[in-house]
């Protein structure tokens, strides 16, 4: 984007048509070219313009509220789809989360994006093929393929997300980069929402109660029901429309976790020496190990993704970097269990699965780690390194495709 605001800098219109259909990088990648476009009447005016603060709230036009609208209810009885129906929950819920509010979103950005009619026809075609083949797959609880492809089914949606919110350019990174921020900005802006709304749910239930009416249940199980399935995309609604509320929070929150998490994971390692605990041999252990691991790749990518937007932040770099070198270390001891499981007791569904997961991670690890060196040593910015991230993200796609759809067949839906 960068680019395409320089080469049309003397160009009012079609400036006005960029900010207008890309509002959040719009405003992120001209302030931070805008140092060298000082000067300039257009640039100038358009800082002003940009670096602006309102207290109001932006609610964007009639139709995106009222689409909004429309997809919050959607949300809402698709969630209760198991109480309007004789379907079983433990049968539902687990399949078919995801599509709660991950298609909705996925349309709510075709929308706005303009996206090529060819692109919704494939997103559509991968939707109901995904939805038809994940409730046609054998009921069974001691299924381990069943409850490998309904975890990896959602990463797939989010990837159809992704490829929604990138637009027509699929290839373009930056935009990639764009959806990893995006996806740290709804979960504080979720969070919050979610917090604000468990407060009414108190005052509510309690006021009624003071007057005799336990409403709790009714309360629950319709509109709890239609505001958890709907917080994200209200969410998404307002980071779209208005970024300043939570664009100067996630980098803060970014800035804090990294060295916390950072620190954590080392006296984590620690302890685990002292504990005595073995992830070679004890199954529960190395599930919760890997979980940790995965929530600090999502920790790596979402601060990496902040601190590309900045640069010459020496300390957060070597903050990324360190964290980077620990989570391989934490990565190869949860890789090493796992091969020795294989070894000791041959090749599970769950296995494969997480071999196959923990052997993208530290590849994609070594390379963040490598880059973070180079921008560290000045052989490279910092911008790579979002860059590179943003280019991994189709091949996690790929796996989590494999595991859902192949993995089945292949072990005979055991």
């Amino acid at each position: 984007m960068k680019d395409e605001i320089r080469a049309h800098l003397n160009e009012p219109g079609h400036l006005e048509k960029l900010y207008r259909g890309n509002k959040v990088p719009f405003k992120r990648e001209f302030i931070a070219l805008y140092p060298e476009l000082k000067g300039n009447a257009l640039a100038d005016f358009w800082n002003e313009r940009l670096s602006y603060e309102t207290d109001e709230i932006n609610w964007g036009t009639g139709r995106e509220l009222l689409f909004v609208v429309l997809a919050g209810l959607v949300a809402g009885f698709i969630a209760k789809i198991p109480g309007m129906f004789p379907i079983d929950e433990l049968f539902f819920y687990p399949r078919n989360a995801g599509f709660i509010f991950l298609p909705l979103l996925t349309a709510y950005f075709a929308w706005k994006n303009n996206l090529h009619p060819k692109h919704i026809a494939v997103i559509c075609a991968v939707l109901l093929v995904s939805l038809v083949y994940i409730n046609a797959l054998p009921d069974s609880t001691k299924s381990d393929t069943l409850l490998l492809a309904c975890i990896h089914l959602p990463l797939l949606l989010w990837v159809l997300l992704g490829a929604a919110f990138v637009g027509n350019n699929l290839t373009d990174t930056d935009k990639r980069l764009e959806f990893l921020r995006y996806n740290g900005d709804l979960i504080v802006m979720t969070t919050l929402i979610l917090i604000a709304g468990g407060i009414m749910t108190g005052l509510t239930i309690g006021l009624f109660s003071l007057i005799g009416f336990q409403i709790e249940k009714f309360y629950f199980e319709y509109i709890g029901v239609f505001g958890l399935a709907s917080a994200p995309i209200v969410g998404t609604y307002l980071t779209q429309t208005n970024p300043q509320l939570v664009n100067k929070v996630s980098p803060v929150i970014a800035k804090i976790f990294s060295p916390l998490v950072l620190i954590m994971l080392v006296v984590y390692l620690v302890a685990i020496y002292y504990s005595g605990k073995d992830p070679y041999n004890d199954r529960e252990f190395l599930i919760i190990f890997n979980l940790l691991l995965i929530g600090v790749m999502a920790i790596v990518f979402f601060s990496v993704a902040e601190s590309a937007k900045t640069t010459g932040n020496t300390t957060a770099t070597w903050v990324l970097f360190l964290l980077s070198a620990v989570t391989i270390l934490v990565n190869g001891i949860a890789l090493s269990a796992i091969v020795f499981r294989i070894s000791e007791w041959g090749i599970t569904p769950n296995r494969l699965a997480v071999l196959g997961g923990n052997l993208l991670m530290l590849l994609n690890l070594l390379f963040i780690a490598f880059l973070l060196f180079r921008s560290l040593t000045n052989k490279s910015d910092i911008a790579a390194v979002g860059r590179s991230i943003a280019t991994f993200l189709p091949v996690y796609s790929i796996w989590a495709m494999v595991v859902v759809f192949l993995f089945p067949v292949i072990f005979g839906f055991k």
